[in-house]
């Protein structure tokens, strides 16, 4: 095999060698059945036993909490910006949503097409590059939920901590940064998750949901959007995203080898530390972009001192096999996304060539 790209793709993003290893090992003759596990049918006892074992090894590496399950849906977080409100919003209630980014304007958007919406807190006049404090969340007195988006992709902000909502449900959009750190899933009514940056490849979306909250949904809404469709069939209503499923447990079996979400978040955190003193370190010619206590240690944004010497730089890296470092169209910039997957090496990789760049072109 030529050599591995440094894959620093904001999603679909890196997956393990490991795990691609062994899927290449098994792709066309699974567990000696003489097919691919693409090819059987989702009602056998072969493909139940892996949709099984991935609800349970994920509610595993999160310390089995009680009274949760695991959904497997398709359609990715979008779907689940419409869902939410569709299942949970009664007559006279709203979703109360804390904006910190596109992602979280996005969920919000769908909300107020579905049912109502309202803003909790907002960091907009600081150019959403950070989080709120968690005290100036004021959910709505007729909220149905709070909503959050843990990780913004594209600010590069992130959660250090998660607000305490009580008896209200706490959700969130955890698509980019679920299992990157350890932390309590109790605080949570609803987790979803599209799998393309830490799970596995896209097709699927990961909803983790306290079961009272999901056992029973509105009559009056199309049942494929229905929570407690899924919920009730253990994800095997319609055919499921088998492969994408397939390569989620393959993903979660990675994460427990690397001593579970303890052992990732140490890790993730050293990959993260490397990067951003690399960027504060350089004098000014790179420029970290979020606040420094709402930094992303999966996404790490940063800017230089013009357009033109960044397109320089990605043109640069491009030649030396970095992939995926230009910032997201709508704010510009650079970015490197930097999952679980992404090995050390390739930050140490990316860091020296940036030290490089800067004496070449400072």
């Amino acid at each position: 095999m030529s050599k591995r790209a440094y894959n620093f793709n904001a999603g679909p993003a890196a997956l393990p060698l490991e795990v691609l290893e062994r899927a290449q090992a098994e792709f066309v003759d699974f567990r000696e059945t003489g097919m691919s596990i693409m090819e059987m049918s989702h009602r056998g006892a072969v493909y139940e036993s892996v949709h099984n074992e991935a609800q349970e090894r994920l509610l595993s590496l999160l310390g089995n909490p009680s009274g949760y399950k695991v959904l497997f849906i398709q359609g990715g977080a979008t779907t689940q910006f419409a869902m939410i409100p569709l299942n949970f919003l009664s007559e006279g209630k709203v979703g109360s949503y804390v904006m910190t980014g596109s992602w979280a304007d996005k969920a919000f958007k769908e909300a107020k097409i579905a049912g109502g919406a309202h803003v909790a807190a907002t960091s907009e006049d600081k150019k959403f590059l950070a989080i709120p404090d968690l005290g100036s969340i004021k959910p709505a007195d007729n909220a149905a939920y709070l909503h959050i988006t843990s990780n913004e992709t594209i600010e590069g902000t992130q959660y250090s901590e998660f607000p305490d909502t009580g008896s209200l449900p706490l959700i969130a959009d955890m698509s980019s940064d679920i299992l990157s750190r350890a932390f309590d899933v109790n605080k949570f009514g609803l987790i979803y998750a599209g799998a393309q940056k830490n799970l596995g490849p896209s097709g699927v979306t990961v909803v983790i949901a306290k079961e009272e909250l999901i056992a029973e949904s509105p009559s009056n809404i199309p049942t494929i959007l229905r929570y407690s469709t899924h919920y009730k069939n253990n994800s095997l209503y319609n055919t499921p995203p088998s492969y994408s499923i397939y390569m989620v447990n393959q993903v979660l079996k990675w994460i427990e080898e690397q001593g579970g979400l303890a052992g990732v978040e140490a890790k993730n955190r050293d990959k993260a530390g490397l990067l951003y003193n690399t960027i504060d370190g350089s004098g000014g010619f790179y420029r970290g972009v979020a606040e420094q206590g709402s930094r992303s240690i999966m996404n790490v944004t940063f800017r230089m001192e013009s357009e033109e010497l960044e397109k320089k730089f990605i043109k640069a890296s491009e030649q030396e096999g970095f992939v995926g470092l230009k910032g997201h169209r709508s704010v510009g910039g650079l970015r490197a996304s930097i999952y679980n997957a992404v090995p050390y090496e390739s930050i140490k990789a990316l860091t020296d060539f940036m030290s490089h760049f800067q004496k070449t072109n400072g």
